[in-house]
């Protein structure tokens, strides 16, 4: 007599636990507090925490949106307008970041900060205009690094208790590490001021 294999157990096989929650169990509990939306009993981050770092990132983005924006209007000089059009890339990347924020602070139930009052007081990054094209430049590189440090300790701190936003954060993480190496490019050819 020849034994079959045994069959792998799956998630949704009742008959093994294998880790993972029985369907009986997940259906009940999906049941329970239903609310409270996206944010189920398995969430296991402090959810307040989360949403209060996301709202200080939030206003770091509208941050520098706005030094973008001014960056891109007040641009002047030879290399105005190829550096104008990174500029006014970046803003509205930065924008499509603060979207990204905002709906998840709103998915854990938060409310996103949007006063203007605050802004500048809650974000990570300063809001430096910068006198010559050169100088906006790097003060965009700066701002830039002070974003990686800042979603790199985001995303540690996190970790695995919130995957989704851990997932966005690294998303936006991957981008901001892109303008950064860009504004590098670009100081280290810098000609004059």
């Amino acid at each position: 007599m020849s034994k079959q294999p045994a069959k792998p157990a799956t998630p949704a096989d009742n008959s093994s636990n294998a880790g993972f929650t029985d369907r009986d169990t997940l259906r009940a509990a999906a049941r329970q507090h239903v609310e409270d939306g996206a944010i189920t009993p398995s969430y296991s981050a402090d959810r307040q925490t989360v949403i209060k770092l996301l709202n200080d990132a939030l206003a770091t983005e509208y941050v520098c949106v706005l030094r973008y924006y001014r960056h891109y209007f007040m641009a002047r000089g030879m290399l105005a307008e190829s550096v104008k059009a990174e500029f006014l890339e970046h803003a509205q990347q930065e924008q499509e970041h603060a979207h990204k924020i905002a709906e998840r602070i709103v998915q854990l139930g938060g409310e996103p900060d949007l006063n203007p009052d605050t802004l500048t007081a809650r974000s990570h990054a300063e809001y430096k205009e910068g006198g010559s094209l050169r100088d906006m430049v790097k003060e965009n590189l700066i701002a830039e690094r002070i974003a990686i440090d800042s979603y790199r300790e985001m995303i540690n701190y996190i970790g695995d208790r919130d995957t989704t936003t851990k997932r966005i954060l690294e998303s936006i993480l991957a981008q901001e590490e892109e303008h950064a190496d860009e504004f590098s490019d670009l100081l280290d050819g810098w000609i004059g001021d």
